[in-house]
């Protein structure tokens, strides 16, 4: 099994290197966690948050999940993983920052402009249900970050700290292909790229 055994070189190289440089950050985090941010993404293997965004251990809460989709607020049916880790990232973190990133040649938006019906694909089908698959590739993997939002504002803990301006939501869409990152302006509904001389100081 080479590809596991490339995982365990890699964390070899984590402990002789980034663990080595930041162990006191590591011994600081064993006893909890405040991170600021929270990031809602892709479980797509090309594009991980944390590569992406650049950041440090203890710096951002991440939920990855298929087409990085938060369903609406409801308290019956089945078991909630994403309104689990969103509760516990709003109410016991505390974050103050909520970051839906979606990305290009998403697989599970591809799944949902393919069509149902395919036995194999039972629990992709009905997750991805959460959208509606009328638009072509990249205007619904748009349409799948301002969907997660204003499903994220069903959310009464959510909404409640939104408004009290404790919590702030962001949506961004990475290019693969290109390494860019849009962010939504909620007012126009438009995506404008982020810049370098946009960045805060």
């Amino acid at each position: 099994m080479p590809e596991f055994r490339a995982l365990l070189s890699g964390y070899h190289r984590f402990r002789s290197g980034s663990y080595r440089e930041q162990r006191r950050r590591w011994e600081s985090l064993a006893t909890g966690q405040e991170p600021p941010v929270m990031i809602i993404g892709c479980c797509d293997s090309r594009v991980d948050p944390a590569t992406i965004f650049d950041t440090e251990p203890g710096q951002a809460f991440i939920l990855r999940n298929v087409a990085n989709l938060v369903p609406p607020y409801e308290q019956g049916g089945g078991l909630h993983g994403v309104s689990a880790a969103l509760e516990f990232g709003v109410t016991k973190l505390h974050v103050r920052h909520i970051v839906v990133m979606g990305h290009g040649a998403c697989g599970g938006i591809t799944a949902a402009l393919g069509g149902h019906g395919d036995p194999d694909r039972t629990f992709i089908d009905k997750w991805i249900g959460l959208l509606d698959p009328a638009d072509p590739q990249r205007a619904l993997e748009l349409e799948g970050v301002k969907t997660s939002l204003a499903n994220l504002r069903s959310f009464p803990s959510v909404a409640e700290r939104e408004q009290a301006g404790e919590l702030k939501l962001h949506g961004c869409h990475f290019a693969i292909a290109e390494g860019r990152l849009w962010e939504l302006d909620e007012a126009s509904g438009e995506f404008h790229e982020i810049v370098e001389e946009q960045l805060p100081a």
